[in-house]
C-alpha cells in the first residue's frame, strides 16, 4: 500500500480549516498517488470467463510413437496384398483421392467432399483428426486418456494375404507391447486409460490357437492389451473394451453447411427402385444369403424402374472397393437397400447405404444394432428393417412383400431419422480444431467425447470406492 498515506490525513485534517490552499495540494498529491498505484494494478478479471475450448470431459494426450508403428506402415499399394485393399489409405489424410467420377450425380458444391476412401483406414484418419484436436494436451500429467496412434490394421494386413508366419502376423504388435511398457502412465494404470483405434474388424485381432486358424494376429488376446479400449469398425458384442465405429464411407464434408446440403439432396432425390443390393454372392459362407438376394434383385429388376423394381451391383462384375458411381446411383435411387453380413457381420455398405437416404434392411442384429450404441437411436425400427435370413432363407418371408407393407409415410419417417443420423457417421474432413458445429458432432468427435466420458467416469467411480474403503476401515 501507500507510504505516507497517515502523513497525508493528519495533515488533512490539521490544516483544512484553516490552510484550504496546503490542503488542496496535499489532496492533489493524494489522488496522484491513487492514479499511480491503480495504473500498475493487474487489471479486473471478468466474472464469467470465455468457454468455447473447456474440455470437459477432460482432455487427451497422444502417444510420439516411433515411425515404425504407423507411418512406416503405410507404404504403397505394390507392396502390400494382391487386391490392392490399402490403395489409397496414405493418400490425403486416410481420405483418399477425390472421386471425381461422381460429377454430375452428387451436388456440384459437394464434388470435392467425395472422395475414394478406404473402408480400413480410420487409422489414419484418427490420428490426424486427434493431433489437431481441441482437447489435446502437451501435458501428460493432466490427460484423461492416452491415445496410441498405432495402425496395427495396417501391421497385420501386409500379411494376411500371403504365406506368413505367426511371428511376422504378430511382430509389430509384440514391439508395441514392448514400448507402451516402458511409459510411466501405462505403469501406473496398465494401460486403463488408455486408447487405440484399430482400422480392420476385432476378429482379425484375435487370432485363435488352433494351428488351422491362421488368420489375423493375437493383438486383443495379449494379456497385456486387456484393460486398453479399442475404437474398431465391428467389436466382439460381449467385450467392454471394444467400442464401435462406423466405417469411413467416401463422403468428408469440410463444414456444416455441406451436411445441411447434402441432406436436403438426399431428402428430395427421386427414388424410382423399392430396394437395391449392392454385393456378390459368396457360397463359401455359411448361412450367406448374398447369392439368393441377387437372384431376388435380378427378377425384380424385370419389372422396369418402377416402385416394385430392385437395383443391382453385382459385386463380381463391377468393382466396388472404395465405392463408385455405380454404387452411389444405385442406393440414391432406391427406398430400401439389402444388407446382409460381409465376410464378417458389419459392412461399410450400410453406411454408404444410409449416408445416400436409403433405408437399411438387416437380417442378422449383429450387423447393426449391438455394434454403434453410440450412434444410433435405440429404436432400430425407427431406422431401418429387420428381416430373419433364417425365414429369407427358407422362403418363408418374401423381402418385396415387406418392403410394399409399409406406407409411404412410414417409409418417409424412417428416411427422415436416416437423414438425421447422417452427420453422426461421417467423419468430416476439416482442418479445425472440431468439426463440430451448432451443436453437430461427426464420427470421430463422438467417439473422441465418448471415451473421455467413460474415462471420466471410471476415475470417479475408483475415487468413489477408495473413499468408501477408507470409511469402512476407519475406527
Amino acid at each position: 500500500m501507500f507510504t505516507f498515506n497517515k502523513t497525508i490525513i493528519h495533515s488533512i485534517h490539521s490544516h483544512i480549516t484553516s490552510h484550504p490552499l496546503i490542503s488542496l495540494f496535499i489532496l492533489t498529491l493524494f489522488l496522484i498517488e491513487i492514479t499511480l498505484f491503480c495504473s500498475h494494478s493487474p487489471p479486473p478479471q471478468p466474472l464469467f470467463p470465455p468457454t468455447d475450448n473447456l474440455c470437459t470431459d477432460g482432455t487427451i494426450y497422444v502417444y510420439d510413437l516411433p515411425p515404425m508403428f504407423n507411418s512406416d506402415l503405410l507404404g504403397t499399394c505394390d507392396d502390400l496384398d494382391p487386391w490392392h485393399w490399402q490403395c489409397g489409405v496414405a493418400t490425403n489424410h486416410g481420405y483418399g483421392t477425390t472421386a471425381t467420377e461422381l460429377a454430375g450425380i452428387v451436388p456440384e458444391s459437394l464434388a470435392s467432399a467425395w472422395h475414394r476412401t478406404n473402408q480400413f483406414s480410420s487409422e489414419v484418419i484418427f490420428h490426424n483428426r486427434v493431433l489437431k484436436h481441441k482437447c489435446r494436451t502437451m501435458e501428460p500429467e493432466s490427460a484423461t486418456a492416452y491415445y496410441i496412434p498405432f495402425y496395427a490394421g495396417l501391421a497385420v494386413g501386409k500379411y494376411l494375404f500371403s504365406d506368413s508366419s505367426n511371428e511376422e502376423r504378430d511382430f509389430h504388435a509384440v514391439e508395441l507391447i514392448k514400448w507402451v511398457q516402458d511409459q510411466p502412465y501405462w505403469r501406473r494404470s496398465n494401460g486403463s486409460d488408455h486408447v487405440l483405434v484399430l482400422g480392420r474388424i476385432t476378429w482379425d485381432f484375435r487370432r485363435l490357437t488352433d494351428p488351422e486358424k491362421l488368420w489375423g494376429s493375437t493383438f486383443l488376446n495379449m494379456p497385456e492389451m486387456q484393460n486398453v479400449t479399442r475404437l474398431t469398425i465391428e467389436r466382439a458384442p460381449y467385450d467392454y473394451h471394444d467400442i464401435g465405429v462406423p466405417y469411413p464411407t467416401g463422403f468428408h464434408p469440410t463444414s456444416v453447411t455441406d451436411i445441411r446440403t447434402w441432406q436436403s439432396f438426399v431428402r428430395t432425390y427421386n427414388r424410382t427402385s423399392l430396394f437395391t443390393f449392392v454385393g456378390a454372392a459368396r457360397e463359401d459362407i455359411g448361412d450367406d444369403i448374398r447369392g439368393l438376394l441377387l437372384r431376388t434383385c435380378r427378377n425384380e429388376s424385370g419389372s422396369g424402374s418402377g416402385s416394385g423394381a430392385c437395383r443391382v451391383v453385382d459385386c463380381a462384375l463391377t468393382p466396388c472397393a472404395n465405392g463408385s458411381k455405380e454404387i452411389i446411383e444405385a442406393l440414391l435411387g432406391s427406398e430400401f437397400c439389402l444388407q446382409p453380413r460381409g465376410d464378417s457381420f458389419t459392412r461399410r455398405s450400410v453406411f454408404d447405404c444410409m449416408i445416400a437416404g436409403s433405408v437399411p434392411v438387416l437380417f442378422w442384429n449383429r450387423t447393426m444394432y449391438d455394434q454403434y450404441e453410440w450412434y444410433m437411436p435405440e429404436e432400430p425400427e425407427s431406422y431401418s428393417v429387420f428381416i430373419d435370413h433364417g425365414d429369407v432363407s427358407a422362403g418363408k418371408r418374401s423381402i418385396k412383400a415387406v418392403l410394399e407393407s409399409y406406407s409411404v409415410e412410414k417409409v418417409r419417417r424412417m428416411r427422415e431419422k436416416v437423414i438425421e443420423i447422417i452427420p453422426k457417421i461421417v467423419y468430416s474432413n476439416s482442418n479445425s480444431s472440431s468439426s463440430s458445429n451448432d451443436g453437430m458432432k461427426d464420427a470421430f468427435e463422438i467417439a473422441v467425447e465418448g471415451v473421455l466420458k467413460r474415462f471420466g467416469a471410471e476415475r470417479e467411480q475408483l475415487r468413489l470406492e477408495s473413499v468408501g474403503k477408507g470409511f469402512l476401515e476407519s475406527p
